[in-house]
Parts: C-alpha cells; structure tokens; sequence
C-alpha cells in the first residue's frame, strides 16, 4: 500500500505518492480540487495520506480524500519522528522546515545535517547526530529579493536570477543587481555553513526546495562542494517518514 503526501507552501501544493521509502509520482501545482486528487487516487492504492499547510486555513478539497476510506493524517508539531525538538516555540516553527529536518535525520541517521531550503524563503537548520533540533534562520528567497529591489525603489527594474551569472561585481544595473542579490545569497550560504561546518567537523550540508540546484551551482567552486547532498523533495519525504514512524 502507498502513502499520499500533500505539501500546501506558499506558492505551490507539492503532491507525491511513496511506496515505503521509494516515491513513484510527484508534481506541484498552483491549485488544486476534487477531480486531480481523485485522478491521483485512482492510479494508486494509498492507505494513509498526510497533509501539511503553512497557510492557517484547510481548504474543502481534502472531503475527495474523507469519501474514499483513506486515513487522512494532518502533519502538526507533535508529529516530529525521531526529532528531539529544542525549539522554544515548537508550535509556531513552520511545518515546513520540521518536515525537512525530519526528513534530513531520517535520510542520514546518526549524522550531523545542516539543511538549506531555498522556496520563497530560505530557511536553515541544523539537527546534530543525535536527532537534536534548537532552531534556525529564515531569510528573504531568491526571487523575493529581485522583487523586493524592484516593488521598494522607483528606478530598478525586475530581472530574473541567471545561473550563468559569475561575476565578482556588476558592470551595468543589471547587472549590478544580479551581482547583489546572486552573490549575496552565495556570502551568505558560505557564511552559515562555515559557522556549522566549524562546529560539526563531519557535516551533511542537505539543499532542498525549488532553488536547490541553483544553490548547488553556487556553492559548485566552494570548499563545501563535497559535503552537498540535493535532496529537492526533502519536505516530502519528511512527510512521508512522519508518517512510517507514526506507524512504527
């Protein structure tokens, strides 16, 4: 039988389907109803499916799945796995960032991993080898900085990041943007996993969410190279790991 994760984010719900550990379908969407989830369902035998939202409102979709005897599961604080959860506030840290450090422990058990979620924002975290999880960082994302420039000022335009960018400065306006928020982004990476790098000799450093492989292509020429693990559907398989050791 098959596990249905549903991953409702800021700007796309991440759907995904998982037998055991193995995911056989995955897709993210802008909206969503009855009739796509009931085409997911109809291709799969799932038994057990979790929803997780960082929004505050469920929407009405979930009745397709309440209607087909499925055991619904809604991913909330308590659900943290083998995650020894420090943080001081548990109930208000994002239930996207639990389900990655989730995942991030349950990939590579009895290990150091200092995850780095680039989606709208970027998030970093840290659970030691022993399952241990203070707290993290949150920054603005990728595109939410080109915005930011554009939406705040009366004369920079919006641009959009290119990878091909690998200049130590801008020599246009352009450019000079791209050099600020690219580059910014690439210090501030380095910086981080220099702070847990230097703590945790034997360091994971795990990339996910949807500008995970642009990070990689920033941090390709760094001394951190060989440490990079990309695991862009990391929140999901978290997910799905809340999941199985919900069962366990």
């Amino acid at each position: 039988m098959a596990n249905l994760v549903i991953d409702i984010g800021n700007t796309y719900t991440k759907i995904a389907v998982f037998e055991r550990d193995e995911m056989v379908y995955n897709n993210q969407y802008q909206s969503i109803d009855a009739i796509l989830l009931n085409k997911i369902l109809a291709g799969n035998s799932v038994e057990t499916a979790i929803i997780s939202s960082v929004k505050k409102k469920d929407t009405p979709e979930w009745d397709a799945l309440l209607t087909s005897g499925i055991r619904i599961m809604y991913f909330n604080a308590a659900m943290k796995g083998r995650v020894i959860n420090h943080y001081l506030t548990p109930e208000t840290l994002g239930l996207d960032r639990l389900a990655a450090v989730i995942g991030a422990n349950y990939l590579y058990p009895g290990q150091d991993n200092f995850i780095i979620d680039g989606g709208t924002c970027i998030t970093y975290d840290h659970v030691d080898a022993g399952g241990n999880y203070f707290g993290g960082s949150i920054s603005p994302g990728l595109n939410m900085r080109y915005k930011a420039l554009n939406y705040y000022t009366a004369g920079l335009p919006l641009i959009k990041s290119d990878e091909t960018f690998d200049e130590p400065y801008g020599n246009s306006t352009t450019t000079a943007i791209r050099s600020g928020v690219q580059n910014g982004i690439k210090y501030e990476l380095e910086g981080f996993v220099k702070k847990y790098k230097k703590d945790e000799q034997e360091l994971n450093i795990v990339l996910c969410g949807g500008d995970s492989i642009f990070f990689d292509t920033l941090l390709k020429n760094s001394i951190f190279a060989p440490y990079i693990k990309i695991e862009p559907h990391l929140v999901l398989k978290g997910l799905n790991a809340a999941i199985q050791n919900n069962n366990d």
